[in-house]
């Protein structure tokens, strides 16, 4: 009997006649099929919103970091509720390397980082809020440090559009549950498995089941999760994102361009930053907008591109129940050729040159355990203005460039996450100014070490609340 996936209508069970099916990438066998949500569907749910939000208030922000907790520890061991039958850790994990092509090995180091998260959500909302006491939110206002502070909540939902990469993404949406938000969640198309794992999780841990509404929908139903909740947050590549731009109630969580570059203090020592850079590149796959897709040098470009392309070229492709498998796979073969034959014609433009065919046998494309892989590739590029100098892809990919320390900053673009590695006073000043670096690290920290009491991409308390001016006469009250 295959697995049916509902709809979750704040947290209420809903099987629809409109069905996806989820089928195993290895052999083309349907796992189960999840029901999908019209975008009507969705429009008349949210009318009932506030009544959600107060339901998840009458619990106080102590109590919900307490629920936080026990989710986790839930969500570790537990044989949890999924649609029509129950899911435990390990037959999650092979559900998501089934339908989105994530190592089992890979899948569970995500599970850890989920499960860390929600054992450490203080220290997190600590970050989130700058050190607020909060009491402040529960209470409406409050006094802190001496000071009269007041926050105006700006939406009575959040919602997200979620992508298919990795697991370990869906700690940025999971603080919305403390701050007393309900979500509402559009699953992946490919990897539904873990917002019904977390969902479940809090649900069992005595969380409000209209806390959570998971609404598998096409593009209709996106568009009605983004205009209908005050807040949201919206995962995809840069062309799907673009048209949402400039919406403030849309927080958008695009490609990465992360970076570490080495400054005019370094450039030489690159031998001593070279498992740096390749960490960088291929943890997790090189899925996440966190991997470094630039590696900027002031000198020395050549050398160390060579010798990043012979250490990344050591990576095979193999199945995804191997312990040691180091790729993911694309759940749609021909996404994978299309991008290595983009790659491929953006090398025929003078200015860049592919260092790993050198070091590989056969195409960038991989066949190992009935699934379709992408080879790391590491291309050096002479020009910084070619196009594969700003490029990236769900791959372990990445450009080395070298240009010259004062323009360096200047001509790298924009970078979600950019280590500098350098101690140069003048250097590190252009990097402290940049408008260009969302998040800086300054020494060679890998571009995937996230700190989570420093917000990730943008801030989802920022998002979800509004300071305003304040005053109370505490005479008269």
């Amino acid at each position: 009997m295959m697995l049916q996936l509902p709809i979750l209508r704040a947290g209420t069970p809903h099987y629809s006649l409109q069905k996806q099916p989820l089928i195993d990438i290895r052999n083309g066998e349907q796992l189960g099929e999840m029901s999908q949500a019209l975008p009507g569907q969705i429009a008349r749910d949210l009318r009932h919103a506030k009544a959600n939000r107060q339901r998840l208030e009458e619990l106080s922000v102590s109590q919900l970091i307490d629920i936080c907790h026990r989710a986790g520890e839930l969500m570790a061991e537990a044989e949890l509720p999924l649609g029509d039958g129950t899911q435990g850790p390990e037959e999650y994990l092979s559900c998501l390397a089934a339908t989105a092509g994530m190592p089992v090995a890979m899948g569970r180091q995500n599970l850890g980082k989920i499960v860390g998260f929600l054992g450490g959500i203080e220290k997190v909302l600590d970050g989130l809020t700058r050190g607020l006491d909060l009491s402040v939110l529960e209470d409406g206002y409050g006094l802190q440090d001496g000071r009269q502070l007041s926050y105006l909540r700006q939406s009575d939902t959040l919602g997200a559009i979620l992508p298919n990469n990795s697991p370990g993404v869906h700690n940025l949406w999971i603080p919305a549950i403390p701050l007393r938000t309900p979500l509402v969640l559009k699953p992946g198309s490919a990897e539904p498995w873990t917002p019904y794992r977390i969902a479940a999780a809090f649900i069992a841990a005595g969380c409000p089941k209209e806390a959570f509404s998971l609404y598998p929908t096409h593009h209709g139903g996106v568009a009605e999760v983004l205009l209908r909740t005050g807040r949201s947050l919206f995962f995809g590549d840069a062309k799907t994102v673009k048209s949402w731009q400039g919406q403030g109630k849309v927080q958008l969580h695009g490609p990465g361009w992360s970076k570490i570059v080495l400054g005019p203090d370094t450039a030489r020592r690159w031998p001593e930053y070279l498992d740096l850079m390749a960490n960088s590149v291929t943890a997790n796959g090189g899925r996440s907008c966190i991997n470094a897709s630039g590696v900027w040098t002031v000198e020395q470009g050549p050398q160390l591109a060579a010798a990043l392309a012979r250490q990344l070229a050591t990576i095979e492709a193999r199945p995804l129940d191997d312990p040691e498998a180091q790729l993911a796979a694309f759940p749609n073969p021909e996404v994978a050729k299309a991008i290595s034959e983009m790659i491929d014609q953006q090398l025929h433009q003078p200015g860049a040159e592919d260092l790993t065919a050198k070091y590989r046998t056969g195409s960038r494309v991989a066949e190992a355990g009935g699934c379709t892989f992408l080879l790391p590739t590491v291309i050096y590029c002479t020009d910084p203005d070619h196009p594969l100098a700003a490029a990236e892809y769900g791959f372990p990919f990445v450009s080395v460039v070298e240009a010259p320390s004062d323009e360096l900053l200047g001509r790298m673009g924009p970078s979600l996450i950019a280590s500098i590695v350098s101690e140069d006073p003048e250097f590190l000043g252009q990097a402290l100014t940049s408008p260009h670096i969302d998040r800086l690290n300054l020494g060679p920290i890998p571009t995937f070490r996230i700190s989570w009491d420093q917000p990730h991409e943008g801030n989802l308390f920022d998002h979800l609340f509004q300071q305003r001016a304040f005053q109370l006469d505490r005479q008269a009250s």
